[in-house]
């Protein structure tokens, strides 16, 4: 019964170092928490905001060309209908340079060309100068030669000087020599009067640029006048 019992813990002795408690630090004597979990790292926002502006540039460009592509298809459409309206603009040409400038006309007719938010057509009749300028300057009815018409190609820039000086209200823009070479240089010149509008006038003036193209500039070629 005096027996001490060696299932017991040992005493310990005085001098022995004393036992470490639980939880404390084998190198600084600090405690630590047991099963805290480390703090996280915070994400930084400004990846998410650059990625942000991105997408809104992304969808804003998109957006930007799908707006313009409805605009670009809407003016298309209204050419091909002519949904502006219709205005006829009558060119009267020398007969030497009338076959180009009818060939010119009729693919100018063919894209429904809008000049003023109007389509405009164009229609080339051939007479000769001489009977041309008697319309215009009251020689003769302007009835002679269909009306008076919005633009005038003769052969020679002579006749749009005898024009000039004898009825100079009747020129609407200064002319613009189509061919080279004298005598014949055939001048387009844009004529004025009351049946004449803007919309005609504008019209007279982008055909007259619209024969300078390479296109027609080909044309005047093969038919033998040399392009100015």
């Amino acid at each position: 019964m005096g027996r001490h019992n060696l299932a017991e813990e040992p005493v310990p002795h005085p001098l022995d170092p004393p036992k470490r408690s639980p939880g404390r630090s084998e190198t600084t004597g600090s405690h630590r928490i047991v099963g805290k979990k480390p703090p996280r790292r915070r994400i930084a926002k400004w990846p998410l905001v650059a990625l942000g502006l991105a997408v809104l540039v992304t969808l804003g460009v998109v957006g930007w060309n799908w707006a313009d592509s409805v605009l670009n298809n809407r003016a298309e459409a209204q050419a091909a209908s002519c949904n502006g309206g219709r205005t006829d603009v009558r060119i009267v040409v020398t007969p030497q340079i009338a076959k180009p400038v009818e060939a010119a006309a009729a693919r100018w007719n063919q894209d429904l060309t809008v000049v003023h938010g109007s389509c405009v057509h164009v229609a080339v009749e051939s007479k000769p100068a001489a009977e041309v300028l008697g319309a215009l300057t009251g020689t003769t009815p302007i009835d002679s030669i269909g009306g008076l018409p919005d633009g005038w190609i003769p052969e020679s820039s002579y006749w749009v000087a005898q024009l000039a000086k004898a009825k100079p209200d009747a020129i609407g823009s200064p002319a613009m020599p189509i061919g080279s070479g004298p005598p014949a240089d055939y001048p387009f010149v844009g004529l004025s009067g009351a049946s004449i509008d803007e919309t005609q006038q504008r019209g007279t003036q982008s055909f007259r640029a619209f024969l300078k193209e390479p296109a027609q500039l080909a044309d005047f070629t093969a038919a033998g006048i040399r392009a100015s």
